[in-house]
Parts: C-alpha cells; structure tokens; sequence
C-alpha cells in the first residue's frame, strides 16, 4: 500500500490506494502528521502495512516541500520503506505525454517542462514561442494526485529510486 503526500501548496493532499483527501492548513507543519494518522485510521489502514511512500518534490512552496520531504523521509526510515520523489511535471506529463506543462510561478514568469525538456523558468515570451511545438499546454488546471500511485509503482519496478530531494527550479531570496 503506498502512500502519497503533497505539501507543496497551501494544503495537505493524501492518497492512498484510490482515496484522497485535501486538508487547507495555516501550518502545515503541525497539520501533516496528525491528518496523515487520521487518513490511515480513517481507511483502516497502519503505519506497517504502507509499503512506500512518495512525496511531492515540487516545484511549490519552499517550506512546504522541504516539510513534507522531511516527514516522508522519516516515516520511511522508521517503517523502512522507500520514499519516492515525485516532481509535479510527471504528474501532469503522466496522462498528456506530448503536452507542455507550463506553471505560474507567482513572480511574472513560468516554471516550464516537456518530455523532451528540463524543467526550468521562462519568460511569457519564450513560453508562448515554446508551447506551439506541443499540441496542448497544460498546468492552468490541477494535476490529479492518484496519478502518482502509478507513476511511484514504476519508479519501483525500474529500479529508479532516486532520493527524495526539493526540486528549486530558481535559487532561493537567501542564495541571491
């Protein structure tokens, strides 16, 4: 059974299995463990029984990205299951392979990726002559957070387990 976390905006997203749940949390820090115990509880599920965990890695909320990487990472070390690192342009890439995946970044530019492109920052500019080599861009709408059970489950049979580190596609106010 895995588990997947998001708090990579402004809330607290779970799934499990096909269940989901959305908690809007003014502190997220406190929020996530109590709301993924009573996720579990709720669907009759413990701790043990989780086989891995995948995390939201980004991009999103500095705080909340590392927050939520920090839990996962500890829950897998103490249950001693995989936590897999999910960015957000798999989960949009994941049901419109060909598309561009173009992202508000909230700072007048877009977090940009594709299937053939790094994810990284764009102008409007060079975003509106990217975006027509794809039949559609897609990013003004949410992903859908089931698709990461899939997208985790592959990671796992190809053997492709990478740490769970942030995704910053930008540096921080700190590193300028």
């Amino acid at each position: 059974m895995i588990l997947i976390i998001n708090t990579a905006n402004n809330s607290v997203e779970l799934v499990l299995d096909d269940k989901y749940t959305r908690i809007d949390a003014a502190k997220q820090s406190t929020a996530l463990p109590s709301a993924v115990m009573d996720f579990l509880n709720q669907n009759n599920v413990k701790p043990q029984d989780l086989t891995a965990i995948g995390v939201i890695v980004g991009p999103g909320s500095f705080t909340g990205i590392r927050m939520g990487i920090a839990y996962a990472k500890g829950l897998g070390l103490g249950l001693n299951i995989p936590v897999v690192p999910v960015n957000i342009f798999e989960l949009y890439l994941h049901n419109t392979p060909d598309a561009c995946v173009a992202l508000d970044s909230g700072r007048g530019d877009f977090f940009v990726g594709a299937k053939n492109l790094e994810p990284c920052v764009m102008d409007i500019d060079t975003l509106e002559s990217f975006q027509m080599k794809y039949p559609q861009t897609v990013g003004h709408k949410p992903f859908n957070l089931l698709d990461a059970k899939t997208i985790v489950e592959n990671k796992i049979k190809g053997g492709d387990l990478q740490p769970a580190i942030p995704m910053y596609l930008r540096p921080s106010y700190a590193e300028k």
